[in-house]
């Protein structure tokens, strides 16, 4: 075993002087590594539900299970030439927001008064997804243009935060 392999097994304690990262950090850390699941062409992005301080839920950008993604099939919007966030029905792949919301209700999990952290807002589709399953609150890291999504989420009182960077904590 490698000194690589070796820190990956057992990693090295932080120094006295290093901090932990906050829970907003740590999680939209794993939000990032979940988009590198994606299976789209143009786009990736990684979301994950947490209720206290627990991820109850994870989902990224993609064809539905048991079909081919866009990577083998290509992409139709892209050959195209459709803008993002227009012509949706044109898509095979999902968003990542509603795929986390489809995982916890597939296996029985109430996302109810949870957070969703995302790497980009949500749309409008998954605005309404995101209001509908009772989530309180969204933590992304990068804007979209829809000013819809934006609207809905404030009439329902579901605070849109965006993430700015990377605080750093030394106790909890």
């Amino acid at each position: 075993m490698d000194a690589f392999e070796n820190d990956m097994i057992h990693p090295r304690m932080p120094s006295a002087a290093a901090e932990r990262p906050s829970w907003d950090t740590y999680f939209m850390d794993i939000t990032a590594l979940v988009a590198k699941r994606t299976t789209c062409l143009r786009r990736a992005v990684g979301a994950i539900i947490v209720k206290d301080k627990r991820i109850l839920s994870t989902g990224y950008n993609g064809a539905p299970s048991h079909i081919r993604h866009c990577q083998e099939v290509g992409c139709l919007r892209e050959q195209l030439q459709v803008p993002s966030g227009q012509r949706h029905e044109l898509c095979r792949g999902i968003h990542a927001e509603q795929n986390a919301i489809i995982q916890a209700a597939y296996y029985g999990v109430s996302i109810q008064g949870a957070t969703l952290y995302c790497t980009t807002q949500p749309c409008s589709i998954c605005a309404k997804m995101i209001i509908n399953a009772g989530l309180t609150k969204i933590i992304y890291a990068s804007g979209y243009a829809d000013p819809m999504a934006i609207e809905m989420l404030e009439e329902a009182n579901v605070a849109l935060v965006r993430f700015n960077g990377d605080d750093r904590e030394d106790s909890e």
